[in-house]
């Protein structure tokens, strides 16, 4: 597949609201490596390739391990994610398929034991983000 359209070449305005998310959730408290295994998590569920492949070297600049890279496919059978690791990539996992599997108490109550109130909205942020930008790759023929 090849892009369709220089999305920000024509559009930049249309994009400027999600390149200044970006840079907000950039600076955010939260663990680089955990920020990048949730996008590749994410671009995983929704088969974005392109986002898989740059957050995949994102997560190696960031000093992430190949062994908890290639092991995001099975994240709850692997014993080298934290349970603070694993409960974001659930939460992920649940926004990102939200009309099938919601974000039930149980699950906030899990969070929540982890990441405190701003955290937790900018974990949310984080998964809208990359899952609105694995749209956009995939709609405008991104490819690797």
């Amino acid at each position: 597949m090849t892009q369709r359209i220089d999305y920000y070449k024509v559009a930049p305005k249309g994009l400027k609201n999600m390149l200044q998310t970006e840079k907000y959730l950039s600076e955010v408290a939260l663990n680089a490596k955990l920020k990048e295994l949730i996008k590749i998590r994410i671009s995983q569920i929704n088969k974005c390739a392109f986002c898989i492949n740059t957050h995949a070297l994102d997560a190696r600049k960031a000093g992430e391990t190949e062994e908890r890279i290639y092991g995001l496919n099975a994240w709850e059978e692997c014993s080298f994610y934290s349970d603070a690791e694993k409960v974001a990539l659930k939460l992920a996992e649940h926004v990102t398929n939200i009309s099938t599997k919601r974000v039930s108490d149980t699950l906030y109550k899990q969070i929540r034991q982890f990441y405190s109130d701003t955290e937790y909205i900018n974990l949310i942020l984080l998964i809208n983000q990359i899952n609105s930008w694995n749209r956009i790759a995939i709609s405008m023929g991104n490819s690797i």
